[in-house]
């Protein structure tokens, strides 16, 4: 594929996060539908496993964070440890931060991990689930 055609990426760091945002990536890639599907996550676990998820259109619209947090604990591997999700312009793909919603889930399930999140000069950076949500909702009995 000539170089003019080949969609530009993010530049990434890490390749467990390039290899992270990949997967995302060819899932938004094969699922993309601009009335229904126009975000994928990917989340990676402390096993090394990595669940993908795509966001669902309709009256209650679920994340693709969540969808893919869904999927880990689904396959009872919920030690989370990195989670991004992208989205596509055109023939590009970017990361999106997560909302406050998905901040909030990454904050209860394992404040500790990361998110991609977008940074600087197009390179992304790594964000704790505490750095994202700071004074974070939490229960009475925390």
């Amino acid at each position: 594929m000539s170089s003019a055609r080949r969609a530009r990426r993010p530049a990434y760091a890490a390749a467990d996060d390039r290899s992270l945002v990949a997967q995302a990536v060819g899932l938004l890639r094969r699922r993309y539908d601009a009335h229904r599907h126009t975000v994928a996550a990917a989340v990676r676990t402390r096993s090394g496993a990595v669940y993908l998820g795509i966001n669902l259109e309709g009256i209650h619209t679920p994340c693709a964070e969540p969808v893919a947090v869904g999927a880990a604990v689904t396959a009872g591997d919920q030690a989370l440890e990195a989670m991004v999700a992208v989205f596509r312009r055109g023939s590009s793909y970017g990361i999106l931060a997560p909302c406050g919603t998905c901040r909030q889930l990454l904050f209860d399930y394992a404040p500790n991990a990361y998110a991609l999140v977008p940074g600087p000069g197009g390179r992304p950076r790594r964000l704790t689930g505490r750095a994202l949500l700071p004074s974070a909702y939490r229960t009475f009995e925390d």
